[in-house]
């Protein structure tokens, strides 16, 4: 129970979900500083139970009673390392008024993977007038025959020819689509306002594959922390860093891709204090690199990229790789000697699958270190959480592989004992159905002794199973386990500091693959003999995450820059969370299709006279609009700014409007429950 009385301080929880761990910190808003912070694994079979035990962890060690708890934010990078490593829903697109070949533009065939994609006739002009008639009859047809295929989808993606000028054929197939099949539905204009048809239908279509995952989670939030007796609102992280309420971002959950990180930058501004740095924040799945200018971080202009997908959510102007300390290491077989590659797929570290599992993976690994044969799946296992659920929903092929072995964890080199088994298990890991247990960066870091959180005689017996593995010479790739670990954590640095580099290097306007350059890599070598080439980051590098110090001297010191890692890095995004504001857009176009007419594209199109009545009204309904979603988001008292930019061309010395955005932003602290 709290020993102070609520007045004195005002508690405030953040939380973050990350692909490994879940955080949790009590913070005390009124005196900024952090009453108590904890971890626990995130657990992805039931997130519930990690949610829960960093909650109470966090509580019991601030020694406050829950319902003095007056708000609770959550980051995530759940959405993130979905889309990393190319997981998610199975979707169907629904493509209005496009030609054909718009599935090869924009990376459409990419974000929709084989998933099946609806062409419909109808759409609109750059103006909002309507091209052709929307064929909701072959729509109903289409979607009679989707759900009789025996491949079903969990959502629908709706993306309609010019529909932020005008949505009604989008909203049109989204009313029939939800009524004959029940399913969630992104509709393209909702995710953003600019033109780019192909990259707005991959927006939506990864947006209605995140649907169920990030929904769910939000759920189990809400569930936990009312059942650990916490009666605040629950607020979400958004990629640009802002705060919108958990029922705001329920149908727009791509918004929430670069979440976590997004408010490790809000909270390494906060801890630090630094108006200008390189942020890099390692996690267990990614690490992702931003710029702070002006102790805030640089929102993209462009839109998130995440897993080689360019969206259009504004986010956080940050590089993500999926290179963390759980990254699964393996071996380039085909170099000369030790070719270490790390990632992008993420796995559980062999010492913490032997913390649940001791004598299972103790003895297989002996087994093998025993044995005389060298195999690439020596040191691997396959973990199924959540098998009984998924038993259900798969095909004999896929459940042999689960009856393959009892219990919760198989041995990979019994159960994959074919390049056909090898095949469906990479299918049943794509659909989290699997996870790997292999050799990682952490079981590296317990075997030279610089972490302890595991079993470290696990990681060490993988360790030395990996090192036996051969190069193309048919030579071990090194000496014993302790010289493969420090190969691995020497590689691992290496691949931070090329990641910091890239995103220096582009903010300065060189190209994104100037770091991989000869005089740049010599540099970092330190190989460079006759001339003296030094490249170093002008700016510090600040690292984040609970393995930054592990790491990130040595990158900063083979930047030739300084390092900050401050208090609390381990759980920054946590700080961010609650440290936040809520903010919120909206934009519409003003065009002119012709002299004397101004269209305003804000919902349905309205024609005016002159620009400045069509900038009124846009004006008005931004406000309306702007006003509703704070209210929505959690933000009812909020001040609200408006930034108007045109397009004129000269014509016979006289300006001549063609077109023009007016962007209406609203911005305000949370509600707290008090």
């Amino acid at each position: 129970m709290s020993t102070s009385q609520p007045s004195e301080r005002t508690l405030l929880m953040g939380i973050d979900t990350g692909g490994t761990y879940t955080d949790a910190v009590v913070y005390d808003e009124r005196h900024r500083r952090v009453v108590a912070k904890a971890k626990a694994s995130t657990t992805h079979h039931d997130l519930h139970l990690g949610i829960r035990d960093a909650i109470a962890a966090a509580l019991a060690r601030a020694a406050v009673d829950p319902a003095d708890i007056e708000l609770v934010a959550l980051s995530t990078t759940l959405a993130t390392n979905a889309l990393v490593e190319g997981k998610g829903r199975p979707v169907c697109a629904v493509i209005i008024g496009f030609d054909d070949d718009v599935v090869e533009r924009g990376g459409l065939a990419e974000a929709l993977a084989g998933d099946p994609a609806i062409f419909l006739r109808g759409g609109h002009d750059s103006h909002g007038s309507e091209i052709e008639p929307l064929d909701l009859d072959g729509l109903e047809r289409r979607l009679g025959e989707m759900l009789a295929d025996a491949r079903l989808v969990d959502g629908v993606a709706v993306m309609s020819q010019f529909s932020v000028r005008n949505p009604a054929h989008e909203l049109a197939a989204a009313e029939m689509i939800r009524d004959v099949t029940r399913l969630p539905v992104t509709c393209s204009h909702a995710l953003s306002a600019q033109l780019n048809g192909p990259r707005r239908a991959v927006t939506a279509v990864l947006n209605a594959r995140l649907v169920p995952i990030v929904a769910g989670l939000v759920a189990t939030t809400q569930r936990t922390i009312a059942d650990t007796g916490i009666s605040a609102p629950l607020m979400v992280v958004r990629g640009d860093g802002s705060l919108v309420s958990a029922a705001f971002v329920r149908d727009r959950p791509i918004e929430t891709i670069l979440s976590g990180p997004a408010a490790s930058l809000v909270g390494a501004a906060h801890l630090t204090g630094l108006a200008d740095a390189i942020i890099s924040d390692i996690g267990g799945t990614t690490t992702d690199v931003a710029v702070l200018r002006s102790g805030a971080p640089i929102v993209s202009p462009l839109g998130a990229t995440v897993g080689g997908h360019q969206t259009m959510v504004a986010a956080v102007d940050m590089v993500t790789h999926g290179l963390g300390g759980d990254s699964e290491v393996r071996h380039d077989d085909r170099a000369m000697g030790a070719s270490l590659l790390i990632g992008p797929r993420r796995v559980v570290p062999v010492g913490l699958l032997a913390v649940d599992e001791p004598e299972l993976v103790h003895a297989a690994l002996d087994r093998q270190l025993r044995s005389e044969l060298v195999g690439d799946l020596d040191g691997v296992f396959l973990v199924a959480d959540d098998r009984r659920s998924s038993a259900d929903r798969l095909a004999p092929a896929e459940r042999r592989i689960l009856d393959a072995f009892d219990g919760r964890v198989g041995v990979a080199t019994t159960v994959l004992d074919t390049l056909v088994s090898r095949r469906i298990a990479e299918r049943l890991v794509q659909r989290g159905v699997l996870q790997y247990a292999a050799f990682t960066p952490s079981d590296a870091n317990h075997v030279i002794g610089r972490q302890r959180t595991f079993d470290s005689a696990a990681s060490t017996k993988a360790a030395d199973l990996f090192a036996r593995r051969r190069d193309r010479m048919g030579r071990p790739i090194a000496a014993d386990g302790a010289a493969l670990a420090a190969l691995t954590i020497e590689r691992l640095i290496r691949r931070s500091a090329e990641a910091a580099l890239s995103v220096a290097f582009s903010r300065d306007g060189f190209a994104d693959d100037a770091v991989r350059s000869q005089i740049v890599q010599r540099s970092l070598d330190r190989s460079l003999t006759t001339v003296q080439v030094d490249i170093a980051m002008a700016s510090p590098l600040v690292g984040l995450g609970a393995a930054a110090a592990s790491y990130y001297p040595a990158v900063a010191a083979m930047l030739r820059t300084d390092v900050v890692i401050p208090d609390d890095a381990d759980v920054a995004n946590a700080i961010g969370a609650v440290v936040g504001r809520v903010r919120i857009a909206h934009t519409c176009a003003i065009t002119s299709p012709q002299p004397g007419q101004f269209v305003v594209h804000s919902g349905k199109p309205s024609s005016h006279v002159t620009l400045d009545e069509a900038l009124a009204a846009a004006r008005c309904q931004l406000e309306a609009a702007v006003h509703t979603d704070m209210v929505t988001a959690g933000a009812s008292t909020h001040e609200t700014s408006a930034e108007w930019t045109d397009v004129t061309v000269d014509v016979g010395g006289s300006p001549l409007f063609v077109e023009g955005t007016l962007v209406v932003t609203g911005s305000g602290r949370p509600e707290l429950s008090r």
